[in-house]
């Protein structure tokens, strides 16, 4: 009986004091941010030592208060500390909202902690918690940590993502270049490079990045154009006192080191070709063919950023952030070099090649904030990036060619220079406007591609082993099947494009808010490329000097009606209508012209349920899509001059819903319809010619042309994407992470690029089949084992891995404007690589005042097919690499760092095969270096760094 009225009296004690306790509770929100959620702030109750930190959502809770008048203090680092008075009634929860804005009287330190607070890892979790569709991101501060230069490095880190060493693509999924979209704070990009869709990410310097972030499952705000997945690159602001950083930094790459390094003539050291102004010929005519030596080979890379912000008496402000860099590089290759199709053309088993590559940067960023609802910025970009590369092909003397006159079992040698520049230019205006309930984003940019191939030289040698003997009497002589054997080459691409996007945004109820959007794109291209070739009057002109062919190819040996003794005659293919094609000007060899018109609107809802658990995202879209190509091309005859065009409107539904299994860990659901586009260059029929290489494009994937009868080729512009995905994330603590997911894709009538079994073995793209699949499996680890007495990392690591299995259908054959057969009837997807490993250790001790963080990087692709094989030829396969990088940095003050790096620790061979009837063959590809199995080096290097 005493025990049954002990607790009797215990339980009611407990309820009358529940009845009469309170609480405390809100969210804090960001002023510098649109009022974006504030998490991972303190929150104390003044005079005590209870307190609690805000949660992801920047949520908040005190329970159990006894009645009264508490004072609560908010604090951030950076921010303004806040106190507040505020009461306790028994039995009812107080609510308390606060709005935290930065100090303006923080210190340098702080500002710059609060102003890259987008930058960090925990941010980025928080984002990739809070996302509406599946994404992950990597920011300025990760890349720093791991030493990662570029966009192309940051998203090649992201789990199911891996980049194609030896050239920019980059691969999500599986998918390569054409399935993927890369835009800039939400904008859309054009590519610099005719052969890509993309832009090359290694252009985005980790100096102008804020974060990187790859958005896999498809949103009705995102292009249809959408199979891998959406990379979008945000780029840095500032917002805080003001303040200025330099940098400068070396590094040799253990290959190029010891080497006597050459580069065209004509080329600045800066990457800048001033000749642009000048008719073709006239440099044909006033400029010579040898390159020329180059300083020694150890890289540089300098550059500086600044920002300083004005708080005006109204509360607006404006800030300024700018920043410029420039970087090269120098890289030797000496490796292979093999032409084979359905036999082998030519080899070159010992060849070599310098790269000098160049890259300048300068962005501008200009932010007001008229008031905490109102925020406008503008942004420009400028990039300027090179490739020099000199490539000698046959040095041992013992080149092949089935086509050689003199000896087809050696001495064939050739010798390419080649100098490619891109100038692209990027100008956004962005704002954002909050109107209660509602919420206006847009953006409007302009974007200019100007890129160059000028002036490429080639030359093709006989009896090279002569070059290599002791004997002056015996000597070279000029292989000349045609005048185009050895040759001058001029091409220019330009692309323009005007591109926006809007989005409203209404909050029906607090868990129902509607979204109403727009997206405009209008892309142009344009593109055009000449040849002169060396019409040599006597084949058995010998070369006593293969360092000099100025000697030769001078303006005192060109053969003309007044000096009938020359030793050549310049030639072009298309001449001036009323001019000869000898000695003569002439008019562009090949040209076309693409536009690319695509207008949407979309709507989606987010509706969220069962005490924010829910979060599920209907939307649809619906696309008008436009799509033409003009060209006038050599290499179909009577059909080089035509057009082909497709018009079309999509409607693309897609799903989004997330569950809050508890408030650390989501499972997400995604399904979507998505379509792909073929891109400029699968389109036009255009073939380029490497030394071991020809790839071009196909009208035929716009669709087939009134009246004409193909076989397997459809009516058809576009590949149907299916998409769904199934992910679990757990965010285990605000720095560590854990998630597993899978994925399903099922393309219709897909696009791969194929090497034709005839004599030229030239590579075209194809709708393939009817059907491919893919199904993956992607998980990821990031966790923290050792802690420092403030709770953050002294020794963490993460590792994401991805397994994909692919299965594509393949026709018998096509018969289209161009024609190929397959000899299997299912294939593997082109591009997959069926395992993706990422991994890396990071330790941060701290010895007093000096705090080095050291950082291991490794990532693995297994080996995947970059082309497909045709008739009897098998593929052509992609060697899985591992890559290693060491990374330390090291902090020597407070504004002084000194880091070092040591990259492609283990240098591995990078190499494209072929199996054929006598074996392994090893062959290059257009979609990377001109040699194929050789060691790219190790980079040793370091940078300096000052802060003002």
């Amino acid at each position: 009986m005493r025990l049954f009225t002990l607790l009797f009296l215990l339980v009611t004690s407990t309820i009358s004091f529940a009845q009469n306790a309170g609480s405390i509770s809100g969210k804090l929100t960001d002023k510098e941010y649109n009022n974006e959620p504030l998490a991972f702030a303190n929150v104390l109750i003044k005079g005590t030592t209870t307190g609690v930190t805000s949660d992801f959502d920047g949520l908040y809770l005190f329970e159990e208060l006894k009645p009264g008048t508490y004072t609560i203090v908010f604090s951030f680092v950076g921010y303004e500390t806040q106190e507040i008075i505020t009461e306790v009634t028994g039995g009812k929860n107080t609510e308390l909202n606060v709005i935290m804005s930065a100090s303006a009287a923080s210190l340098d330190e702080v500002v710059i902690t609060t102003t890259t607070k987008r930058e960090s890892e925990v941010a980025l979790l928080l984002d990739q918690k809070k996302a509406t569709e599946i994404k992950q991101s990597i920011g300025a501060e990760e890349l720093s940590r791991k030493g990662v230069s570029n966009a192309a490095g940051a998203v090649a880190k992201i789990s199911g993502v891996s980049k194609q060493e030896g050239s920019s693509n980059v691969y999500v999924r599986g998918l390569g270049d054409r399935y993927l979209n890369t835009t800039l704070n939400g904008l859309a990009l054009p590519s610099n490079d005719v052969n890509k869709k993309n832009i090359d990410l290694n252009l985005f310097a980790s100096d102008i990045i804020e974060n990187v972030s790859i958005s896999k499952a498809y949103a009705s705000r995102f292009y249809g154009d959408f199979a891998a997945g959406n990379v979008d690159v945000s780029s840095k602001d500032y917002k805080g006192k003001g303040f200025f950083n330099s940098f400068i930094g070396s590094s040799i790459n253990t290959n190029a080191a010891d080497k006597t390094f050459i580069k065209s003539e004509g080329t600045s050291y800066f990457g800048y070709y001033n000749r642009y102004d000048n008719n073709p010929f006239a440099v044909v005519l006033s400029h010579g063919f040898d390159p020329v030596e180059l300083n020694t080979p150890i890289a540089i890379d300098f550059g500086g950023s600044f920002g300083k912000s004005f708080n005006f008496e109204n509360g607006s402000k404006l800030s300024f952030y700018a920043t410029g860099s420039f970087g090269n590089t120098f890289e030797y290759r000496k490796g292979e070099a093999t032409d084979y199709t359905n036999v082998e053309k030519k080899s070159f088993e010992v060849s070599e090649e310098f790269e000098y590559g160049t890259k300048t940067t300068a962005m501008a960023v200009v932010n007001y904030k008229l008031d905490s609802n109102n925020s406008f910025k503008f942004n420009s970009l400028f990039i300027n990036n090179s490739s020099d590369v000199v490539g000698r092909f046959g040095i041992d003397g013992k080149g092949r060619s089935r086509d050689a006159i003199a000896n087809t079992d050696e001495g064939f040698y050739q010798i390419e220079v080649k100098f490619n520049q891109n100038l692209t230019y990027v100008n956004q205006f962005l704002g954002k406007h909050n109107y209660d309930k509602w919420i206006v984003d847009w953006g409007i940019g302009y974007n200019l591609v100007n890129a160059h191939e000028p002036d490429r030289k080639r030359i093709t040698l006989e009896k090279y082993q002569f070059a290599l003997d002791n004997d002056s009497t015996t000597n070279p002589t000029f292989y000349s099947n045609v005048a185009f054997d050895n040759q001058r080459y001029f091409q220019n691409i330009k692309d323009s494009e005007l591109n926006g996007r809007l989005n409203i945004a209404y909050k029906v109820l607090e868990n129902f808010k509607l979204n109403f959007g727009y997206n405009g794109r209008a892309k142009e291209r344009s593109f055009d490329n000449i040849r002169y070739g060396y019409d040599l009057v006597n084949s058995n002109i010998e070369v006593e000097n293969i360092n000099d062919f100025n000697n030769i190819f001078s303006l005192n040996n060109l053969n003309t009606s007044s000096n009938q003794n020359g030793l050549y005659e310049i030639k072009v293919i298309n001449s001036i209508p009323g001019q000869t094609n000898t000695n003569r000007p002439g008019l562009p060899e090949n040209t076309y012209n693409g536009q690319l018109d695509i207008y949407a609107g979309y709507f989606n809802a987010e509706i969220k349920a069962d005490n924010n658990k829910w979060l599920i995202v209907p939307g649809v879209r619906l696309e008008s899509i436009k799509q033409t190509i003009d060209y006038n091309v050599i290499n179909l005859g009577n059909s080089g001059v035509d057009s082909n065009s497709s018009s079309e409107t999509i409607a693309l539904p897609s799903l989004s819903v997330k569950y809050g299994l508890t408030k650390a860990q989501n499972l997400r659901f995604s399904a979507s319809q998505t379509i792909s586009l073929p891109e400029f260059k699968e389109v036009a029929p255009f073939v380029y010619e490497s030394i071991s290489q020809r790839i071009g494009g196909n009208p035929d994937l716009l669709g087939t042309k009134a009246g004409i009868n193909y076989t397997n080729v459809k009516d058809v512009s576009y590949s149907k994407i299916l998409n769904l995905d199934l992910k679990y994330e757990w965010f285990i603590s605000k720095s560590e992470l854990l998630s597993f997911g899978v994925f399903y894709k099922q393309i219709k009538d897909p696009v791969n690029q194929v090497v034709a079994f005839d004599a030229t073995g030239t590579q075209r793209y194809f709708r393939t089949g009817d059907e491919a699949r893919i199904l993956g499996f992607e998980a990821e680890i990031r966790k923290n084992f050792i802690l420092d007495e403030d709770d953050k990392a002294k020794l963490s690591g993460g590792l994401n891995f991805t397994y994909m299995h692919t299965e594509q259908d393949l026709y018998k054959n096509i018969s289209g404007t161009y024609s190929v057969s397959f000899r299997n009837e299912k294939e593997k997807l082109q591009g997959a690589s069926p395992i993706l490993i990422n991994a890396d250790i990071n330790y941060s001790p701290t010895f007093g005042n000096y705090k080095p963080t050291a950082n291991l990087v490794f990532s693995y692709f297994s080996d995947r097919i970059d082309a497909l094989g045709s008739g009897q030829l098998q593929n052509v396969i992609e060697k899985g690499i591992p890559t290693l990088d060491f990374i330390l940095k090291n902090k020597l003050s407070k504004n002084i760092d000194l880091d070092f790096g040591i990259k492609n620790i283990l240098n591995p061979t990078i190499k494209y095969v072929r199996n054929t009837a006598v074996g392994e063959v090893i062959v290059t590809s257009p979609n990377a270096k001109g040699v194929s199995n050789y060691k790219r080096g190790i980079d040793i290097g370091f940078q300096l760094k000052y802060k003002f």
